[in-house]
């Protein structure tokens, strides 16, 4: 380093628990600023990361130099640093790779190393007399083609003594190189035509040529695309026009298009007198720093409303506004209504856009072009350097939760940058989460109520059907007699039915009739599920198939019994008993496809459906106004999660899923079959009262010293060596009573560890601890201090631990 270079500090994008200092060139200096990525060497190796700010020097080390600056403008703004400073700490995870969570995929460049065969190694195949293992490893090469070590079959790697490619890459069989690899995503561009600013008219063209030009004269600049749809052929003809000066070809960046088709604007409705209170209340907190409000709406309440007058009001001050959905399947219905409402200051972020969809609309936002964002739990990252308001709807949803990478909760986020940026928060639910609820009850959040449906429609009237008692065979095993009865009566006045079971498939325990044998996932402890749509079972874990045609594994009889129930079973047994209506169903089975989750709210909305069977997909913040009945078909599947959060998520699903019926003008009502009645979970949801609920469950965190009393970190344990992930468990677990005895007896607790529930899933044996205290910084310390005293546990190859806090899953 020289003293024209200055000093930033980076993030790179690796595990790596720090940031790091660097050098940056007299040449680089005018452009490595804040919230750009820069290409920089670490080890061996070039690797993304993203300046954060001045560095400091650091006479322990010898600061190397970036070596080069990869955006031409920040990708983020600064005051989002201090929001991926917290998240860091927070959640215990590199920095670098928090930033890289945030930012849309296929960014980053990464460097390679890359191994192949040579024409000597080809030969030696046949010439010479390689080892067995450097056999395999040619022949893999050379069938193959050149690949990492990493990338490498788990069977070679194992067979493969450390010392073969050594010894390959001396006798020059094979050699290894680096490659900068990645960085794929960038701004689309497209050709324009116009007509020069001084055109006058052109004489002896052809009849195309003039086409082009009369088209240009009356529409004025072009995309050669748009050019295309009234002159076939203009792609090839633009560009000697341009040389003999007839028109002027450019190129421009444009933006991909998530939307498709375009929205009728729509006009704000008149609120009701309780609407009209919340939004007064939220308007007059703007401005006065960080404020949290709980809105707890019945379903059919009009929360939606509530959200869409208070973005109005909050972009007439200037500011944007974020909102949340938890899931994908209901983004398309907020950003329909939100660009009714708003046009083109909407943008959209979520998983289902493609990575150049993503940037797009991440640029769109970080210039300030869509001042409202709409997205799921990803979203919470959007580069707003500010916030008038943040909104979470359905802020209970576990999908909220991230399952893996970065472990984070969006809701929980969502609070922590309204925090930060001194804005106004929203988490608005008709079933609030226990611990929203108590936040409200320990004055840390304001609790804003709308008690009524909007046009004061009732509430739908719950009948629960007891399934112990009931004795049906066939179709109406699951189809009482009581709701049938009801879906023949709204069929037969043209209503629809909503048909709910939060279990996809056909059969979900097949059982061999000869031996009694379950046929059982080949990668998982867990029993495969009969699509019968597909003739095949599947494992709704790892994804494993096996066509239903190869009968059971241990005996080899063909008698399958196919027991337990899924979505598609009772699809059947609807089209068996109503063969006249118009059945869809709505699960992961029939959405993968984009697009299809709106086909199907079309078809509910045109009234091209009848009777709609579905998961939890269907319960969560659909408005189907012409749905008029919901059949629950066993609601107390849930129930028996080993889980401490089984009983709310039970109460909240059902409640939900029962807010579907009588949105409209006719009054609804839902057919409740469960086989226990009298669980206090299905007792509240049944009278639709969250208060006597919550005032049941938090009685039980209590006595247990549960979240909201205390607060979790959870270790994951998993590996494809059995004993290997058992002895390291055992030894993770030993370490953390170790140190809890020696300095953290007064605020740690250290339950197991133990095997998970389901002890594999995808072959990796599982299991895991949990540590439990009533505050979470000594929960950190704990950890911390239990990672560095033997950082091997936590970093071996074979056995990977996971650290999750606030864990939501616990199975």
């Amino acid at each position: 380093m020289n003293d024209s270079s200055t000093l930033i500090e980076v993030a790179v994008a690796l595990p790596v628990d720090r940031s790091l200092t660097y050098a940056v060139p007299a040449s680089l200096a005018a452009y490595a600023t804040i919230g750009k990525r820069v290409l920089a060497p670490l080890g061996r190796r070039r690797v993304t990361g993203y300046v954060l700010g001045p560095g400091d020097p650091d006479g322990r080390y010898r600061i190397k130099r970036i070596l080069d600056v990869l955006d031409e403008v920040p990708l983020f703004p600064p005051e989002m640093i201090p929001f991926f400073r917290w998240v860091a700490d927070y959640y215990m995870h590199p920095i670098g790779e928090v930033i890289k969570c945030a930012l849309p995929g296929g960014l980053n460049v990464y460097d390679w190393v890359v191994l192949s065969v040579t024409e000597a190694g080809r030969q030696a195949l046949s010439v010479h007399s390689p080892t067995p293992p450097e056999i395999d490893l040619l022949r893999h090469l050379q069938e193959n083609g050149p690949c990492r070590m990493k990338d490498l079959p788990d069977g070679l790697q194992k067979r493969m003594p450390a010392a073969v490619i050594p010894v390959l890459e001396d006798r020059g069989w094979v050699v290894r190189r680096r490659e900068l690899r990645g960085g794929i995503t960038r701004t689309k561009t497209e050709r324009f035509v116009a007509l020069p600013e001084e055109a006058g008219p052109v004489e002896g063209l052809s009849e195309v040529r003039q086409k082009i030009l009369r088209a240009l004269t009356d529409h004025g600049e072009m995309s050669i695309s748009e050019l295309k749809k009234q002159v076939p052929t203009a792609a090839n003809l633009v560009r000697p026009m341009a040389e003999a000066g007839q028109v002027v070809l450019s190129e421009k960046p444009v933006y991909r298009d998530p939307f498709g088709e375009a929205i009728e604007p729509d006009t704000p409705r008149r609120l009701t007198g309780e609407q009209d209170q919340v939004v007064s209340t939220l308007l007059e907190s703007l401005g006065k720093g960080f404020r949290a409000y709980l809105l707890a709406g019945v379903t059919g309440s009009g929360k939606t409303e509530v959200y869409l007058q208070s973005a109005r009001a909050v972009l007439e001050r200037g500011l944007p506004i974020l909102v949340l959905v938890p899931e994908i399947a209901l983004i398309s219905q907020m950003e329909r209504r939100f660009r009714a409402r708003f046009g083109e200051r909407v943008a959209v972020l979520h998983s289902g856009l493609s990575d150049g969809e993503r940037f797009d609309q991440w640029v769109r936002i970080l210039q300030g072009e869509a001042p409202v964002v709409i997205g799921a739990r990803s979203a919470v990252f959007a580069p707003l350097p500010v916030f008038g308001m943040i909104i979470v709807d359905e802020e209970h949803d576990t999908s909220y939760k991230q399952g893996s990478d970065l472990l984070y909760n969006g809701r929980d986020l969502a609070v922590v940058r309204a925090k930060l940026s001194g804005s106004t928060v929203l988490l608005g639910s008709a079933t609030p989460s226990i611990q929203s609820y108590y936040n409200v009850r320990s004055q840390k959040f304001t609790e804003l109520t709308l008690s009524r449906r909007v046009e004061k429609r009732p509430l739908p009237e719950i009948t629960l059907v007891d399934l112990r008692k009931h004795r049906e065979t066939g179709a109406r095993r699951f189809i009482t007699p009581t709701l049938e009865a009801a879906m023949r009566q709204v069929l037969g006045r043209g209503e629809q039915v909503l048909i709910f079971l939060n279990r996809r498939g056909f059969a979900s325990f097949p059982v061999c009739a000869a031996c009694g044998e379950s046929i059982r996932c080949n990668h998982c402890d867990i029993t495969l599920t009969f699509h019968r749509t597909a003739d095949a079972y599947r494992c709704h874990y790892c994804g494993f198939t096996r066509a239903a045609a190869t009968g059971c594994t241990v005996c080899g009889s063909a008698r399958i019994k196919l027991l337990g129930i899924g979505t598609e079973k009772v699809e059947g047994a609807v089209n068996a008993l109503f063969p006249e209506a118009r059945v869809t169903r709505m699960d992961r089975d029939t959405t993968t496809r984009k697009g299809s989750v709106l086909k199907i709210l079309r078809g509910l909305q045109n009234r091209a459906i009848d009777v709609l069977v579905g998961t939890q997909m269907v319960a969560k913040g659909h408005d189907f106004p012409d749905i008029t009945l919901v059949g629950i078909i066993c609601a107390d599947l849930s129930l028996s999660f080993p889980d401490f959060r089984a009983g709310e998520r039970t109460f909240q699903l059902l409640a939900q899923v029962a807010g579907r019926a009588g949105r409209g003008d006719v009054p609804g009502r839902v057919i409740l079959q469960t086989y226990a009645p009298d669980h206090f979970s299905i007792v509240a949801a049944r009278s639709q009262d969250f208060k006597t609920f919550y005032k049941t469950e938090i009685g039980f965190r209590r006595a247990l010293v549960y979240p909201p009393f205390s607060r979790l970190i959870q270790m994951r344990i998993s590996g494809k060596d059995r004993d290997k992930t058992q002895e390291t468990a055992l030894a993770i677990g030993a370490l953390c009573r170790r140190i809890r005895e020696a300095e953290f007896k007064k605020t740690v607790e250290v339950m197991g560890p133990i095997e998970a529930s389901i002890g594999r899933i995808a072959d990796r044996f599982r299991w895991q601890l949990l540590l439990k205290g009533s505050r979470v910084k000594p929960l950190h310390r704990f950890v911390r201090r239990v990672s560095t005293e033997n950082p091997g546990l936590f970093s071996n190859a074979r056995v990977r631990v996971v650290i999750d806090v606030d864990p939501f899953f616990m199975s």
